[in-house]
């Protein structure tokens, strides 16, 4: 290869950049139906996408800016006015739906995966969008739980006494049965529309045992927003992470019953009979 052919090869391969994505702002609306029919609630929420991949995704209280450059998601708490930075590790490559946990490595694939389907494209509200549906099957019924052996402790042997009565046996200690919870056999289905030009979820529809939610987004803007929207406010308290302890449960105690202490019937007292006295004659 001519050197000018190489260095010009190599400088377009420097050169050459990832696809930006196209910056959006949808306000979004959200409806939870509960199961039975219950009284349906709604919430109003806001999106923010930069062309670099930042997020923000805005509630009435609450904000959730995420930095994939700088692997961290920030917490706003509107009430109290304060900042939380969480570490997000990058997520591996082909994550088949966003926000799902990963199996470690090492780890044995999941017996029932999650299957998606194409659905294809429609037009919602004039935007162009393509669908696919999530189906996660129920989750397994958890392994019922061993009981610990627990034996009763023997009862102390009574001391054998002529005519008294047979002691009652012990009580026969039984432990408690246990049974693993029930859970609902019901696959939690998502199917999520994204517009074809700016990338960005317009209709979710989620069905899990619980109810259905949809989320309806509806893009407002495709400028880019102002570099403060992804950054903690002057006024706002930085405050320090908090992770969950993960302890495991305690087991059960098991404690057999106390064995009721048994007396022996006192033994009958038997009094001679009174030898009568005997006066010799007089003589």
């Amino acid at each position: 290869m001519p050197p000018a052919l190489h260095r010009a090869t190599l400088t377009s391969a420097v050169d050459e950049k990832p696809p930006s994505i196209p910056p959006s702002c949808s306000d979004c609306t959200s409806k939870m139906q509960p199961v039975g029919g219950g009284t349906p609630t709604h919430s109003q929420s806001r999106m923010w996408r930069a062309s670099d991949g930042k997020l923000r995704f805005d509630t009435p209280h609450t904000s959730i800016i995420s930095v994939p450059a700088e692997q961290k998601t920030i917490v706003l708490d509107h009430l109290k006015k304060e900042a939380t930075v969480f570490p997000t590790p990058p997520p591996p490559p082909g994550e088949p739906l966003p926000g799902m946990p990963k199996p470690s490595p090492g780890a044995p694939p999941p017996v029932k995966p999650i299957k998606v389907e194409d659905l294809g494209k429609s037009m919602i509200e004039g935007h162009e969008v393509e669908g696919k549906r999530y189906t996660l099957p129920p989750p397994p019924s958890p392994p019922k739980p061993e009981m610990p052996k627990v034996s009763a402790p023997k009862p102390p042997e009574m001391p054998k006494v002529p005519g008294a009565p047979k002691p009652p046996d012990p009580p026969k200690f039984k432990p408690p049965k246990l049974t693993a919870p029930k859970l609902p056999s019901v696959p939690s289905v998502t199917e999520i529309w994204t517009s074809t030009k700016l990338k960005t979820p317009v209709l979710t529809k989620t069905s899990t045992a619980a109810g259905e939610q949809t989320t309806y987004c509806k893009p407002t803007s495709t400028d880019e927003p102002h570099p403060s929207v992804f950054q903690i406010p002057k006024d706002y308290k930085l405050k320090p992470p908090t992770f969950p302890s993960m302890k495991p449960p305690a087991k059960p105690s098991l404690k057999p019953p106390a064995v009721p202490s048994i007396k022996p019937p006192a033994p009958p007292s038997i009094k001679p009979p009174a030898i009568p006295s005997i006066k010799p004659p007089k003589i």
